[in-house]
């Protein structure tokens, strides 16, 4: 069904929806490439919620050439009235002659309708092409419309022998300089950053992004404390603007900023993960980066609540009584370890990012 020269042109769509990496949110990233003849005559990607959808960019570059062309568009053109109109009518309108998508919409406003609106009028439709590749741009937006929960990314930074921190605490700082200028990437994808009170206490972090060649347009990441009895300081760092949420178990009280929102407590006396997770993909959270400690992370292991973990480890060696990387029930069987695939390997500077998939 499909050829050689289909793949080229959707290889470029995809390559066009990679410029919405960090911008899209709670969208998801698209690309489109309109072709005639065999030459490209509109390219377009979307860019920001609110704004023009890749098809109709490519659409208005492509003009009265857009008859009788071939579309190639990364995900399933939407068919309802958002916040921009149907995308499948517009093709519809430009007269295309064909219409080649990765991936069907897993939104249920959208799923199969767009294609089903194309075919109505006489397009031809065909769905699948590089959909493993169109769908992992995506993952945290599939997630999200299928299961009603964001993409979960745990981020840590260990010593060789697997230790985050010194006994007494101290963890700055165990990667180097480019693992660290690395991470302001995966914040600048991710919709929201979620991290324990014990990391606020400890450390105060930002968790916002500092890095000038990242373009965001103006976007930060919602900034997401776990914090079960309601000790974060009014004055933290992460409270101090707009965009900070508390979860807490106890009635919601202001700390600066920050919104509260009171949550179940688990069987731990903690805030209850999953509670946080499907509030925050109601909130339209696509991935959600965790920059917490052993305890945190743990539970979210434990729970089975993690897709990925990005892990940068250094060549030191902290020793046996330095903190573990991660706190986790005892496991007795083999058959109940966690398992993890391994995705891709990459070195900065001294350091090595290791970046897996969780098993399932």
């Amino acid at each position: 069904m499909f050829t050689s020269i289909d793949a080229v042109w959707m290889a470029r769509a995809l390559e066009l929806a990679q410029h919405g990496l960090y911008t899209t949110h709670p969208n998801p990233r698209v690309g489109c490439v309109m072709v005639q003849d065999g030459d490209v005559v509109g390219e377009g990607w979307h860019r920001k919620a609110g704004e023009p959808h890749a098809e109709v960019l490519a659409l208005e570059q492509a003009g009265d050439r857009a008859r009788g062309a071939t579309a190639y568009v990364t995900l399933e053109p939407c068919s309802h009235h958002g916040r921009t109109p149907p995308c499948a009518e517009a093709l519809i309108a430009a007269q295309i002659k064909r219409v080649v998508i990765a991936a069907s919409d897993p939104n249920p406003l959208v799923n199969g309708q767009g294609i089903d609106r194309l075919r109505a009028t006489g397009i031809q439709v065909d769905l699948g092409l590089m959909q493993a590749e169109a769908e992992a741009l995506n993952a945290g937006f599939v997630k999200r419309m299928k299961l009603g929960l964001p993409l979960v990314r745990v981020k840590l930074a260990a010593s060789l022998d697997g230790r985050t921190a010194l006994v007494n605490g101290i963890s700055k700082w165990i990667s180097g300089d480019e693992a660290r200028a690395d991470v302001q990437y995966w914040r600048a994808r991710s919709s929201a950053i979620l991290t324990g009170v014990g990391t606020v206490l400890a450390d105060d972090p930002q968790l916002t992004v500092r890095a000038s060649d990242i373009d965001m347009y103006g976007r930060q990441p919602m900034r997401v404390v776990c914090d079960s009895r309601l000790r974060t300081p009014e004055n933290a760092q992460v409270v101090a603007g707009p965009g900070a949420i508390i979860y807490t178990a106890l009635r919601s009280q202001m700390r600066g900023k920050a919104e509260v929102i009171q949550v179940p407590a688990d069987k731990n006396e903690g805030v209850d993960i999953p509670s946080v997770l499907r509030d925050l993909a109601a909130r339209g959270c696509n991935e959600v980066l965790v920059e917490a400690g052993a305890t945190l992370s743990g539970r979210l292991f434990e729970s089975g609540l993690v897709d990925e973990l990005i892990l940068y480890v250094a060549p030191v060696l902290l020793g046996p009584d330095a903190r573990a990387l991660l706190k986790l029930p005892l496991i007795n069987e083999m058959k109940n370890r966690i398992e993890l695939d391994l995705l891709e390997s990459k070195q900065f500077g001294p350091d090595v990012r290791l970046h897996y998939q969780v098993k399932r």
